[in-house]
């Protein structure tokens, strides 16, 4: 169905939020050249309705230009058109990334790796959701019964979702009441940020489309099983071998990985303020949570706040071809787009300083004493927004990833949104979040 089909180019902001403008389907070909015009002060949003203070104004404007290869369009519901839409890059009036685009961002750090290592980066996401307004009985955690719950929801999500060639690979029930999980294969690049957040978008469309609602806040309510975001990720080199794996090596990490996992775990708690970056998110990122509340390191150790995923397969080759690493702080209050580009980031530092692998941990951070944990060299991640904005501030390398306009205006939305929630108690606040995302 065509007819008054609407065409929506979008955009990933500092809230991780999907801002758009639309197009009747008969104009988007003139518009994939310079896309449409946008007041550059809306990036200043926080979630809800106030805008933060900016350097900006009403009159600078940039171009949302869409990118030709993330065209996804869905119809399979006879009761509503087609979910068609394009993500876009911010682009200025000469052609190049507006320095606040989250896109650019991300594009920038991929640019900076593969000058440093000859490496291409490949993540994926996991997508735990939750839905609301749900007039099904909650049923047991992982059981069949949780997912034929909602068999036409899973059926048309899948449907949905292999039409959106994200690379579907699973649809299962979570821990929690009425939680959900999706995941995709990997991707390289840009791509892996691409397949999350129309992933998310999808997710959510199908939820609408029968009367749910799917929400991927941190945490629906004070009580609720954490929704997380985790990421997947490995390296590959020009002859497309997984560079993450070396059999000769500790845990069979390969040098350049054991020099990642040191910058990242070494900036974690910076990147906290890009990972986990609402209020709400620090309601799920703790100790024993399964979320990590520590910035440490193990190998298939879920309190670990970065791990390593080895591969069940005896077959050698198949063994190394899956191996890879998992980020488990971030949540989807956050871009994907700047998760990525920060854990890049950070990884990047730790292989141009050669920083050495940390001791992996094999318990719950949590079980030592303080005095074991220092000696592993582990820390607390921050136990607020606001305590990780200031760890940010205080780290001279992540402050620097961001041009100072960026960084200004991203940290004066997070500031906005403490300033927001500061009076609202833990329930008021997951009700809040959970209704945005």
């Amino acid at each position: 169905m065509t007819d008054g089909e609407i065409v929506l180019l979008a955009w990933n902001d500092y809230v991780g939020l999907m801002r758009c403008r639309g197009v009747p389907l008969n104009q988007i070909e003139a518009r994939m050249e310079f896309g449409l015009g946008w007041a550059v002060a809306g990036q200043a949003q926080t979630p809800f309705a106030q805008l933060a203070p900016n350097p900006w104004g009403p009159m600078l404007e940039v171009r949302q230009v869409p990118v030709p290869s993330t065209k996804t369009r869905i119809d399979i519901w006879d009761d509503a058109p087609p979910f068609h839409f394009y993500l876009c890059d911010s682009k200025t009036n000469d052609g190049k990334n507006w320095e606040c685009c989250t896109r650019g961002f991300f594009k920038n750090a991929l640019e900076l790796f593969h000058q440093e290592t000859g490496l291409e980066f490949l993540a994926a996401f996991e997508h735990e959701f939750t839905l609301l307004d749900d007039p099904v009985a909650a049923a047991p955690s992982f059981t069949i019964e949780a997912i034929r719950n909602v068999a036409r929801y899973t059926q048309d999500l899948t449907k949905a979702l292999t039409q959106a060639n994200v690379g579907l690979e699973t649809v299962e029930p979570e821990f929690g009441v009425n939680q959900y999980e999706v995941t995709s294969a990997p991707a390289v690049g840009l791509e892996a940020a691409e397949r999350a957040i129309i992933t998310r978008e999808v997710i959510r469309e199908t939820a609408r489309r029968l009367g749910y609602r799917a929400t991927f806040t941190p945490k629906a309510s004070p009580d609720a099983i954490g929704n997380g975001a985790h990421v997947h990720f490995s390296f590959l080199d020009s002859k497309g071998n997984n560079a993450t794996y070396d059999a000769t090596q500790p845990n069979n990490a390969s040098v350049v990985a054991q020099h990642f996992i040191a910058g990242v775990t070494r900036h974690m708690r910076a990147i906290c303020a890009i990972t986990s970056p609402s209020p709400v998110s620090y309601l799920r990122l703790g100790p024993n949570h399964w979320s990590c509340g520590y910035s440490s390191f193990g190998v298939q150790n879920r309190e670990a706040a970065l791990r390593i995923c080895p591969s069940p397969d005896q077959n050698p080759a198949k063994a190394a071809k899956a191996y890879n690493l998992e980020l488990r702080a971030p949540d989807a209050t956050a871009s994907p787009y700047l998760v990525l580009g920060a854990l890049v980031l950070a990884g990047l530092q730790g292989i141009k300083e050669k920083l050495p692998l940390p001791k992996s941990v094999d318990v719950d951070p949590n079980d030592l004493s303080e005095q074991q944990r220092s000696e592993l060299g582990i820390e607390p991640l921050p136990s607020s927004l606001a305590e990780a904005l200031d760890l940010m501030e205080a780290d001279a390398i992540v402050k620097a990833w961001m041009p100072p306009t960026m960084y200004e205006s991203y940290v004066a939305v997070k500031r906005t949104e403490i300033e927001l929630a500061k009076d609202l108690s833990d329930e008021a606040l997951c009700e809040r979040y959970a209704r945005v995302y």
